[in-house]
């Protein structure tokens, strides 16, 4: 994956010119046609635009959605960009929100980074389609993890052009306003901002708002729309689904390793906002220092500070209620829903012990994990040992604090969901294993996105190399392809894919033998559903 600078295509005067990948990118942009004036050019709402073939595959990269966000327009609700008279030239990522340097995320994952420019005009999109104008594609907008805190569009991992390729839809990857640029809570400081909430949200409807209006210039159908994303981008797709704005933006919703149970009171928003100042000693009447300070400034006091620009908050305008609290949201009742885990999230972080532990050792995390008493915790472990008998015990501990954390936020998601019996909801539980890293990292947080979109090779730090991986990517993105495309993921090449109901709960296993089962290792689920208090990041 190489080092980890600007990957940018650039052309050259007048002439051809060959794209210049910096970081290690694949070197599929050799055959892209960029002679000045010859490549493809699209429509859209505020100009033309003009991108690169890849492969047969139209790219459009750093496509303005909004305007700057840069001073008066900080916290703000976002508007649409200038419209423009030249063609535009949309041939490189744009700039990824200001956000602190990542520190949650392995090395194997940080490789994949495109770690592009930072700056505040970020709303911008990315597109790949098989053909412009002619065509009704399923259209799938990819929002990618990091929290509310961290992260772009620019990921290797991510990139559009295989799923365009090969499952004919049109992919979209989107950046926004993340941490306080783009969830700092305002409203209850100072009368200005009044409206200044959300606004990361708010950029995202923005863009599904473009794509409503675009995207039949670039092929796709604007009246099927699958939002989609992992970890952080499954609980951005979460809150979407209960947000009145976007109702009739998208049609099917997919929420991978990542769920949005309840959002940020107004209360804990105030007094993160609160903190903030606090550390930046002003006052409610300095307040507009913080749209005019460098957003290194502004980022670089974030690290410390609890609760500030930490997510999504019931405003009472945007966001009306919790996302999937008590129940799921109206507004997306009607909406199918793909959702599921993977078998060890938590080895995706860099304190998660790899190495093997003994028994004592394995008591002492697993109720560290789950906060039980010690009782709880023998009865716990003897659960997972005898549904797992081949696992070894730092295994059992990494199941045991992924089904304790990720996983129980997804299973309550999706017990929701089909309690509300208006769509259907498919589930799945994915569980191949990698081989780097000597294979401690096992199946970890994040590893089932370069399958889901196509691109093991793209992350081959992630999945290593073996020819196994090529089957079940096959699989992977066929199933998503084929959601996206009618609803329903039931494709040839898997067992025939039921929709998940609280009484059968058909879950569908991704191995290199993937199966169909009903309630897979349903006493560990019991068992954690029943613990007397909830662990680390459960519902």
């Amino acid at each position: 994956m190489g080092s980890k600078i600007d990957r940018r295509l650039f052309l050259s005067g007048g002439t051809a010119a060959a794209g210049v990948l910096m970081g290690g990118l694949r070197t599929a942009l050799k055959a892209a046609k960029t002679e000045a004036g010859g490549g493809p050019i699209a429509e859209t709402n505020a100009g033309k635009i003009r991108g690169v073939i890849i492969d047969k595959v139209y790219a459009f990269k750093g496509v303005p959605y909004g305007a700057s966000t840069a001073g008066a327009a900080r916290f703000m609700p976002p508007v649409r960009p200038q419209p423009w008279t030249d063609v535009k030239d949309t041939i490189a990522f744009g700039h990824r929100s200001p956000q602190q340097p990542g520190k949650l995320e392995i090395p194997e994952v940080a490789e994949t980074s495109g770690q592009g420019p930072m700056g505040e005009d970020c709303l911008v999109l990315n597109v790949w389609t098989n053909g412009l104008k002619s065509g009704k594609r399923p259209v799938m907008v990819w929002f990618h993890g990091g929290g509310f805190a961290s992260g772009s569009g620019d990921y290797t991992i991510y990139d559009g052009a295989n799923m365009a390729r090969k499952r004919d839809v049109v992919m979209v990857t989107v950046n926004h306003r993340l941490n306080v640029f783009g969830y700092l809570y305002l409203a209850d400081v100072g009368a200005k901002y009044a409206d200044a909430t959300n606004a990361g949200h708010r950029d995202i409807v923005l863009a599904l708002e473009w794509v409503r209006d675009n995207i039949a210039n670039f092929g796709g159908d604007p009246n099927n729309v699958t939002i989609f994303g992992q970890s952080g981008g499954g609980g951005k797709v979460a809150t979407l689904m209960a947000m009145p704005s976007a109702r009739g933006l998208f049609h099917k919703a997919i929420c991978q390793s990542g769920a949005s149970i309840k959002a940020v009171s107004s209360a804990d928003a105030t007094r993160g906002t609160e903190a903030l100042l606090a550390k930046l000693n002003l006052k409610h009447d300095q307040i507009d220092q913080l749209q005019n300070m460098p957003f290194e400034k502004l980022t670089a006091a974030l690290a410390g500070v609890r609760g500030a620009g930490s997510g999504p908050v019931v405003d009472g305008k945007t966001l009306l209620h919790d996302p999937f609290d008590p129940g799921a949201p109206q507004e997306s009742a009607n909406i199918p829903l793909l959702i599921g885990t993977v078998e060890e999230e938590v080895n995706f972080f860099p304190t998660t012990q790899l190495d093997p532990i003994d028994d004592a050792n394995l008591h002492m995390r697993v109720k560290q994990a789950t906060r039980a008493d010690d009782a709880t915790v023998d009865k716990l472990i003897a659960v997972y040992k005898k549904g797992r008998p081949n696992k070894s015990n730092v295994e059992i501990f990494q199941i045991i604090s992924t089904d304790s954390g990720f996983a129980g936020s997804v299973h309550t998601e999706a017990e929701r969901k089909a309690a509300q019996s208006k769509a259907p909801v498919y589930k799945y539980y994915f569980t191949w294993q990698s081989p780097v890293r000597e294979g401690k990292l096992r199946c970890y947080h994040t590893l089932d996105i370069p399958f889901v979109l196509e691109n093991v090779d793209n992350g081959k730090t992630m999945t290593g190399t073996g020819q196994d991986r090529y089957a079940l990517s096959d699989k992977m993105s066929a199933a998503w392809a084929a959601f996206a495309r009618t609803g329903a993921p039931s494709v040839k090449s898997l067992p025939h894919w039921t929709a998940y109901t609280n009484d059968q709960r058909a879950t569908m296993i991704f191995d290199n033998d993937c199966k169909l089962v009903n309630d897979p290792f349903k006493e560990e689920r019991l068992a954690i559903a029943a613990l007397p208090k909830p662990g680390p990041g459960r519902a």
